[in-house]
């Protein structure tokens, strides 16, 4: 299977399945020194894992992460740094009805059909249990590029958004309530609906925004690897996203060039920043901002129509524990992948210095 490596320099290699002894990864690149702060890795895992609050799955995950290498006397050596981080509260029975059909929105009939085989117990290795992963990289990412300042929030559930720009939130205030809102009154009213679609089996989806500050000038390359693109791969990749935009987005393609275009400043600043910090694929020092799109999870505990191995059409009803709305829990994770993505660059850019 291809596909489980992220980055040039700074690159992460992931491994495991929701329902194995352990996942974990192998990060490659890390500079040598960096004095790691275990509690800051530790903080960001208890951010994403299962069961931190009744809007989110309940499976009991601890998430206690195992460095096997590359640090030494909590510093790191420059040499692959290997973790894992062992699964304690699988309930593989859950799974055993669905071992033989295929739920809908899923990645079992297309991962059987590519594969030949596959693991159905909460969906192996496509599983969104592999973004814990994602996680410990990029609270270390987040270490060695340490001057940068990355904030994620949830700023839609279903048809509920935030109103303001994110220049008037107080990020604060993210982490004082379980949907990982900064506007207190809409973070009560997307909690109330969760709770309400979780009430009647279903799920909902939403929207995580993404602000990047400090961020210095000429992160990025004008062709292939323009910062925008590996960012909006980074985000892509994540399981449930559907969409991705950057400053002004899909809103930009109703303006006019006269009112789009963000004009300088003396310094080299822009009075607007409708180029979200980036132009031309190279970063310009204002703020990166973007949008990621979430789809309602998949899982219903609810009856739907399932397709099986024999080609006949049944009624199943999801089972087991699951998200009713995966962006809580996500926020650290957009988080993550937006630094694996800025440490990549930096380290790049460096080679030019």
């Amino acid at each position: 299977m291809a596909g489980n490596s992220f980055g040039t320099l700074f690159k992460l290699t992931t491994f495991g399945e929701s329902h194995g002894k352990a996942i974990g990864g192998v990060i490659d690149g890390c500079p040598p020194g960096i004095a790691l702060d275990f509690e800051a890795i530790k903080s960001e895992m208890q951010r994403r894992k299962p069961g931190q609050s009744s809007i989110v799955t309940q499976r009991k995950e601890e998430d206690a992460v195992q460095f096997l290498s590359g640090i030494f006397e909590g510093i790191t050596t420059g040499t692959p740094i290997g973790f894992i981080i062992p699964n304690t509260n699988q309930k593989s029975n859950d799974y055993t009805h669905i071992k033989d059909s295929y739920r809908p929105s899923h990645a079992d009939y297309v991962y059987e059909k590519k594969y030949g085989i596959r693991d159905y117990r909460g969906g192996g290795r496509s599983s969104a249990r592999e973004t814990a992963s994602r996680v410990v990289a990029g609270a270390i990412a987040k270490q060695v590029f340490s001057t940068i300042k990355i904030n994620a929030f949830v700023s839609s559930v279903g048809e509920i958004f935030i109103d303001k720009p994110y220049q008037d939130l107080d990020f604060s205030l993210t982490e004082t309530n379980d949907v990982r809102c900064p506007d207190v009154a809409t973070a009560k009213k997307m909690e109330d609906h969760i709770k309400e679609i979780k009430k009647q089996g279903d799920t909902v989806g939403g929207t995580i925004t993404c602000v990047i500050q400090n961020v210095p000038v000429g992160l990025g390359e004008p062709v292939f690897d323009k910062l925008h693109a590996e960012l909006g791969k980074a985000m892509l990749s994540i399981n449930a996203v559907h969409g991705f935009e950057y400053g002004s987005g899909f809103c930009g393609a109703r303006m006019k060039g006269s009112d789009h275009n963000d004009l300088f400043n003396p310094n080299g600043t822009t009075k607007t920043n409708l180029s979200g910090g980036i132009q031309g694929g190279i970063s310009n020092g204002m703020d990166i901002y973007f949008r990621v799109a979430f789809k309602p999870v998949a899982t219903l505990l609810q009856k739907q129509e399932m397709l099986t191995n024999k080609g006949e059409i049944i009624e199943q009803q999801g089972k087991g524990r699951h998200d009713p709305c995966v962006v809580p829990r996500a926020v650290p994770i957009v988080e993550a992948m937006a630094a694996l993505v800025m440490t990549d660059f930096y380290l790049l850019n460096k080679m030019y210095l």
